[in-house]
């Protein structure tokens, strides 16, 4: 007993010496970068002039679109030539877009870009009041990372809610053959076509579901940059065509664009509620999807059967 004690009581005293140091070696860490990010934050402010209108298209539009433009520039060099080997061999739908037509990608660009600069660039203006009228946006107090993770969570759950129920009502028969018909032209999906939408669509679907969380929330403008980024990354990996390691799995809205009425959402949280994954979680896809981290190419396991749209 007495042995048995002193292990214990000497192994708790290492085990809380060790957290203490390790807590306190994180937290040193925070407030440097936290120092770092508020220090860089105000020189960006003062070479602007605190200039907010500048600052906001800055932060909400071309930061975002660089990210856009950077991460699908990439996979558009796959789609068109097929390397490097490294992202292709991990291509869902085996002999789609293998490669892609350049035809049908030029008209998917022409149509993301007028939808960038003539529909979400014009919604920036409302958004911009808003966000003066909230009074905080340009602050010169950066929030502090524990603040934008609550913010993120609040905007992805608002995205979740909003993408679906406005993606599932573009899926009624009128609305979608006037209206999502055109997103659907792509069965098999690559990275760009996350936003080639219709421009209705693109207004309801697309934008309003990531920029009402900032609006309600009053957020700062490196929080919107930050999160309208991540949204946009995050889409365009979910249409990839490309089960990548490291990378969030795109086969749920993958099966959607080839079931067309599975996967409305985007966490697939409301789809679970609604039913509307059911087909999605008897196939092949499912279980590639629930891998974190798939290093085995499609073309290396088990076949599925050939893919043809319904």
């Amino acid at each position: 007993m007495k042995i048995t004690a002193c292990v214990l009581g000497t192994g708790l005293l290492i085990f809380t010496a060790l957290v203490n140091s390790v807590s306190g070696y994180v937290q040193n860490i925070w407030e440097t970068l936290g120092h770092f990010w508020q220090t860089s934050w105000l020189k960006f402010y003062y070479l602007f002039e605190g200039k907010e209108w500048t600052i906001f298209l800055l932060g909400a539009a071309l930061v975002p679109g660089l990210a856009f433009w950077g991460f699908n520039g990439i996979l558009m060099v796959a789609d068109v030539t097929g390397k490097p080997t490294f992202i292709t061999r991990y291509r869902i739908q085996l002999g789609k877009n293998d490669p892609v037509d350049t035809k049908k990608l030029r008209q998917a660009i022409y149509t993301v870009l007028c939808n960038q600069f003539f529909i979400s660039l014009p919604m920036m203006v409302p958004m911009f009041y808003v966000m003066k009228w909230w009074g905080n946006t340009f602050s010169k107090e950066l929030p502090t990372f524990h603040w934008f993770l609550v913010e993120l969570s609040i905007f992805t759950l608002i995205e979740e809610i909003l993408f679906y129920y406005t993606h599932r009502f573009v899926h009624l028969p009128l609305l979608y053959k006037h209206i999502h018909k055109k997103h659907h032209e792509w069965t098999a999906p690559i990275g760009v076509v996350s936003i080639y939408a219709h421009p209705v669509e693109h207004i309801l679907s697309n934008t309003l579901p990531v920029m009402t969380g900032p609006m309600i929330m009053g957020s700062h403008i490196v929080s919107i940059a930050a999160w309208f980024s991540l949204a946009l990354v995050t889409t365009s990996i979910s249409h990839c065509g490309y089960h990548l390691p490291f990378l969030p799995s795109p086969e749920f809205h993958d099966f959607h664009h080839f079931k067309f009425n599975q996967c409305y959402g985007v966490l697939g949280v409301l789809d679970y509620l609604h039913g509307t994954d059911t087909v999605f979680r008897q196939s092949k896809a499912y279980q590639r999807h629930r891998v974190l981290l798939s290093l085995t190419p499609l073309s290396e396991s088990i076949p599925e059967a050939p893919r043809r749209a319904e």
